[in-house]
């Protein structure tokens, strides 16, 4: 009796293993038909790509897409300024969540559950509520055209979500780790330094890679706070494709996949502790 039991168990569970599958390759499909969209439109010219029915080999392939979309416009100092705000805009934001999410985790002081639980109520607000008073604020101060209203956000918390995410991780660190150093007198920037920080290596992780793909994704920032177009990111050098009579659209596709690809290859070097990062700030409330 227990082996037709354990016969119709293991059947039932490959058959749903299968449809899992089925189900998971399916949806793959979803996702990557529109890159392949991108990778064939970016070997085409116009009239390629707007054919119907689509034609998914380019004929000819049209290679050159890629050299003279890269020097139709000035790539190269898009990406140095783009790789600039990068930088100040990653290291705000590690430093100042980490601290942030350091102190909601582990230090007692009155009001911590209420701050936080209004700092995880502007989660949902609307970016859009608050986009015309923070541009009257940097038009006030005089720094509109410059990359100080991209960065100097980033070095105030670094986000109610990036300093969620490092809390949760956080908390899963026994606090026994720190007790301990403070009966050896250590003081709470100590410990924060020498047993919390080399723990949420894959925190900082995935901090890193959420905010390098907003701030190389960023599309609407720069447009309202930069004017100069020597101060253009990549984002906003992918719109100088599309005119207002005509769009060049192999040149776009092009580029489009230039300045994706480090995003993918991204993912794919920083994956495990991606995932890791992740599955561990879910682990205590």
């Amino acid at each position: 009796m227990n082996t037709i039991v354990n016969a119709r168990s293991r059947k039932k569970f490959a058959i749903l293993r299968i449809l899992t599958y089925v189900i998971l390759i399916v949806g793959s499909l979803f996702m990557i038909i529109p890159f392949a969209w991108l990778l064939r439109s970016s070997l085409m010219d116009n009239n390629q790509i707007f054919i119907f029915p689509p034609q998914w080999v380019p004929k000819p392939f049209k290679w050159d897409n890629f050299s003279e979309s890269l020097t139709a416009a000035p790539f190269l100092r898009y990406f140095i300024n783009t790789m600039t705000i990068e930088l100040f805009v990653i290291s705000g934001v590690v430093i100042t969540s980490t601290i942030a999410a350091y102190s909601f985790a582990r230090l007692r002081w009155p009001g911590r559950e209420i701050v936080f639980g209004i700092l995880l109520t502007t989660l949902m607000m609307p970016y859009a509520v608050t986009l015309i008073p923070t541009f009257m604020l940097w038009r006030y101060l005089g720094v509109l055209d410059t990359y100080l209203p991209l960065i100097i956000p980033a070095w105030f918390g670094g986000g109610a979500f990036h300093i969620f995410l490092m809390r949760q991780f956080f908390m899963t660190i026994p606090k026994e780790l720190d007790e301990a150093a403070f009966m050896d007198g250590a003081k709470p920037f100590t410990v924060l330094y020498k047993v919390i920080l080399p723990l949420a290596k894959p925190a900082f992780i995935v901090v890193t890679i959420f905010t390098f793909i907003d701030v190389w994704n960023d599309f609407l920032g720069p447009l309202i706070y930069i004017n100069s177009s020597e101060k253009y990111t990549l984002a906003i050098g992918l719109a100088s494709f599309k005119g207002e009579l005509h769009a060049q659209w192999g040149y776009l596709m092009a580029a489009s996949l230039a300045v994706v690809t480090p995003i993918i290859v991204l993912f794919f070097v920083a994956q495990r502790y991606f995932v890791e990062g992740i599955a561990l700030t879910g682990i205590k409330g």
